[in-house]
């Protein structure tokens, strides 16, 4: 019987917001067990790049990085809010490592292949060394991972922070119980988006390409349905979708998917 291990992938709108920020740190930190934690960078790299007169270029929402984007990702994703999340984690009690793809080359990827769009500077995950991660939670540390990854050959990477969350628990599923759990400003997945009491507490792939078809989803919400439909099918037992109460309450209501 493999031993439970909680990946939990902080969004951009709660990075963004210090108060809930707080209260999703401090939960993460009570929570008992083996945990991980990945994040994003909220909107500072986009504020610190107008601020140094380069206005980011973004595609459905997807942000092109040029090579001077990926100098001020990988500061602002691996240096400030990383280190910033660490030192919070620590101050609750809670033994955390602030890790990039590239530290002891635990996350490697490739660049994205230019073909409609080129994406600059955007990286493909190509594989996760479970192996050496199983080795820190073995020490009784968190790991707490930024979306920048490396190609092996000296270049870094920037990646979308759902996927690596996503690959991260399928490679842990190889070595525990897996729950990825993705963690933003709404509580759940809504049948309507205007509507944060339209919480969907149980969704399963038939109903998930229903409400596809008929529109219920928020188009931000897609790509997270799809991955966590997708890792569910690679390995990785639970995925919930919620806001930083679920931390707190087992009871809160928040959306699970189900095949």
């Amino acid at each position: 019987m493999y031993q439970k291990l909680r990946i939990i992938k902080a969004g951009g709108k709660l990075i963004d917001d210090e108060n809930r920020l707080k209260r999703f740190l401090r939960a993460f930190a009570r929570m008992e067990g083996k945990k991980i934690l990945i994040h994003g960078g909220g909107s500072l790299a986009s504020r610190i790049s107008r601020r140094l007169g380069n206005e980011p270029q973004m595609v459905d929402g997807r942000r092109i990085t040029t090579a001077d984007d990926i100098q001020i990702v990988t500061m602002v994703y691996a240096g400030w809010v990383n280190k910033k999340i660490v030192a919070a984690l620590q101050s609750y009690g809670c033994p955390a490592l602030g890790l990039s793809g590239a530290d002891a080359g635990l996350i490697r990827a490739e660049k994205r292949p230019v073909k409609e769009i080129n994406y600059g500077f955007v990286g493909d995950i190509k594989k996760v060394n479970g192996k050496r991660v199983q080795a820190i939670i073995d020490q009784g540390i968190a790991p707490v991972f930024s979306a920048i990854t490396h190609d092996g050959k000296g270049q870094l990477l920037n990646t979308n922070s759902d996927t690596v969350a996503a690959e991260v628990a399928v490679a842990m599923s190889k070595y525990f119980e897996t729950e990825l759990v993705y963690c933003f400003e709404k509580p759940g997945v809504l049948r309507d988006s205007n509507d944060d009491n339209s919480v969907i507490s149980v969704l399963d792939e038939a109903a998930y390409h229903k409400g596809k078809r008929q529109s219920w989803f928020h188009d931000g919400m897609l790509p997270k349905l799809h991955t966590g439909f997708d890792v569910l099918k690679r390995g990785v037992a639970t995925v919930k979708i919620g806001n930083e109460k679920m931390l707190e309450n087992d009871r809160q209501i928040f959306t699970q998917l189900k095949l």
